[in-house]
């Protein structure tokens, strides 16, 4: 019976991160799938109402093209915004890796590792102020 117990003990052991394993994964598949059906809604739902607005009068149809116009100019701007963001925290890792890995090894220049991140967050963030495509006004 002691046998018993202890094969049940290392089975459990064994087990619980399988099960975890599965039901993350399972929730992270259905997460997945209702943003999608979400977003999917949101743009039917948009085009539909726009259809409508274009076909009255040729004012409804002036003031759909220029909402059209406006979310296209949010969208880029939240994208180049989201790439200023990303190369400055990119670039304070890289800094910060640098800070720890100089603290850690003082004799060999094992920081410069930390280049790697803050040259690619230099990058971004020239790319978002200098090169990014913007919205003509």
């Amino acid at each position: 019976m002691e046998s018993l117990g202890g094969n049940i003990a290392e089975l459990g052991g064994l087990l619980v991160p399988i099960v975890g394993s599965i039901a993350l994964f399972s929730f992270l598949a259905v997460a997945s799938w209702s943003d999608a059906r979400r977003r999917e809604r949101e743009a039917y739902y948009n085009a539909d109402a726009l259809k409508k607005i274009s076909e009255g009068s040729g004012e409804a149809a002036k003031s759909a093209l220029d909402y059209l116009r406006e979310q296209n100019a949010s969208a880029v701007q939240r994208r180049i915004e989201g790439l200023k963001l990303g190369g400055l925290i990119t670039a304070a890792v890289g800094i910060g890796l640098m800070a720890m890995l100089y603290g850690l090894e003082h004799e060999e220049p094992a920081y410069l590792v930390g280049l790697i991140p803050l040259l690619i967050g230099i990058a971004l963030v020239v790319y978002a102020f200098v090169l990014a495509p913007r919205q003509k006004a």
